[in-house]
């Protein structure tokens, strides 16, 4: 270990231990400064592509019309087209309550028509006044993308 030291010294670098555990330990002779700024930097750029994976909302009413669920299945599509998983929601007020089956109805429609797209995370359940789902887009969902934008035409 001293000799290597001193080898280090005279080379006007620093010796850096990369596996300490290794059994005899693993040094290198280079420029520490360089070396943390170069490993710093990878760092930086692998944060800067990397995707965080939100969740956004979709809402409809039991007696959403065609019109309006086209809307919000495009809004839908958007979403997942931004690589983030999408919760779908029916809400109920009132007298509504009464026939939860056609939100189950609805969201297992959507659900049909976005199933080459998506994964379901959590199958359609009751929770409270709503039922949801929630969606994730598949892995190859830009190629899968332009498929379905074929089929749809």
């Amino acid at each position: 270990m001293s000799k290597a030291l001193q080898e280090a010294e005279r080379a006007g670098l620093d010796l850096v231990e990369i596996s300490p555990n290794a059994n005899p330990p693993v040094c290198k002779i280079l420029d520490f400064g360089t070396y943390y700024y170069k490993k710093e930097r990878k760092l930086r750029e692998a944060r800067k592509n990397q995707h965080i994976v939100q969740t956004k909302e979709v809402k409809f009413g039991p007696n959403t019309e065609d019109h309006d669920y086209n809307f919000k299945k495009v809004h839908a599509i958007k979403f997942l087209s931004q690589h983030n998983k999408v919760k779908l929601t029916v809400r109920f007020r009132g007298r509504q309550l009464a026939h939860r089956d056609i939100g189950f109805k609805l969201l297992e429609r959507i659900l049909e028509e976005l199933k080459p797209l998506v994964d379901v995370e959590v199958k359609p359940k009751n929770e409270g006044r709503t039922v949801f789902t929630i969606i994730a887009p598949k892995k190859d969902i830009d190629n899968l993308l332009e498929e379905y934008e074929n089929i749809e035409e």
